[in-house]
């Protein structure tokens, strides 16, 4: 099994021109957008996602053989590196291939909101190695980034405590391509890392299993089973404080509401992040009972959040309740 993890570096001195570079990205993706919809009718035939982004590439890059481009994108994005203008251009592609599915299922049940034409949104550009980051010494690093009004390199320094955990943990894993990302007011490098896990391969009769129930009242209870139904461990998980922190922060929205505040990008934020800080805490206990009892199988209940009357209770539970009845095997060495 194929497993894919990623651990964030932080990025010691907070550069405006990575504010710069983030920013022209989702400028060049709002553009490809655009060439996207008008290009859809024959993009839509090509099967292939390689070839849909050659489409693309030859209808706003000027080249030798290419003197006549039909959109002009080298002129507003001069100098634009080119494994970044190709990951724009998958990221388009994707946005607008989600759109027209989810708009010709709308047309085929017009229920809800009609679907609206995509945009960048937040997104975050990776940095393809040799072309947009390159390794100079164990905590530093070169990024080409939109600085002092063209594409250059900048060196930065990475936080020793993080990469020293990723070369001790991560050391026979297959590095990935990193992403720049903001979190609140700092930077980071998000390093992907894959690794191939073979799995045990028990008879089924011989197989635990981990049955994960996601309720309200607790954040969740995990029942360690045998094949027979023989339940052989339960842990239950409460996260009390979390509760009533969440409760707390909705109480002030529901009061806004009641005094005619219709947007509330800050509280609803607050909220937000305690039941994301819910779900981190709610997914590492899951794991470590799956560990604590050499599990093989976790398996979640199906939550059905659609609704006016659901959209509490999702705020209320995990995010780990969009699962529909899904088994996963576990691994059984630590990460």
């Amino acid at each position: 099994m194929k497993i894919m993890t990623t651990y964030k570096t932080k990025i010691r001195d907070s550069h405006r021109a990575l504010a710069n570079t983030v920013g022209i990205y989702r400028q060049a993706v709002d553009f490809l957008i655009g060439v996207a919809l008008e290009e859809w009718n024959s993009l839509k035939e090509i099967e292939r996602s390689l070839e849909k982004q050659r489409a693309i590439e030859c209808a706003i890059h000027h080249t030798k053989s290419n003197p006549c481009p039909k959109y002009d994108f080298d002129s507003r994005f001069g100098k634009f590196p080119s494994y970044l203008r190709r990951a724009a251009i998958t990221e388009a592609v994707g946005k607008v291939s989600s759109y027209k599915s989810n708009y010709a299922n709308w047309e085929g049940n017009p229920q809800g909101k009609e679907p609206g034409i995509p945009v960048a949104g937040y997104i975050y550009p990776a940095m393809y190695r040799d072309n947009c980051f390159v390794r100079t010494g164990t905590y530093t690093a070169r990024l080409k980034v939109w600085i002092r009004n063209t594409w250059d390199w900048l060196d930065v320094q990475l936080r020793k405590s993080d990469v020293d955990y990723i070369r001790r943990y991560c050391a026979t894993r297959k590095e990935c391509v990193p992403t720049l990302r903001r979190r609140g007011k700092n930077w980071y490098l998000d390093f992907t890392f894959e690794e191939n896990v073979k799995l045990e391969d028990k008879p089924i009769d011989r197989q635990i299993i981990i049955g994960v129930d996601l309720g309200i009242n607790n954040a969740c209870t995990c029942s360690a089973m045998l094949s027979d139904g023989t339940v052989i461990g339960r842990k239950i998980l409460s996260l009390p404080r979390e509760k009533d922190s969440l409760e707390h922060k909705l109480n002030k929205i529901k009061k806004a509401q009641q005094h005619g505040a219709r947007k509330m990008p800050r509280l609803w934020a607050k909220a937000k992040g305690v039941n994301l800080d819910t779900a981190h805490k709610t997914a590492q206990f899951i794991a470590d009972v799956a560990m604590l009892y050499s599990a093989d199988v976790i398996v979640f209940e199906h939550l059905d959040t659609q609704g006016e009357e659901a959209r509490l209770e999702e705020a209320e539970t995990p995010s780990l309740a969009g699962t529909s009845c899904a088994a996963y095997r576990c691994r059984k060495s630590p990460p």
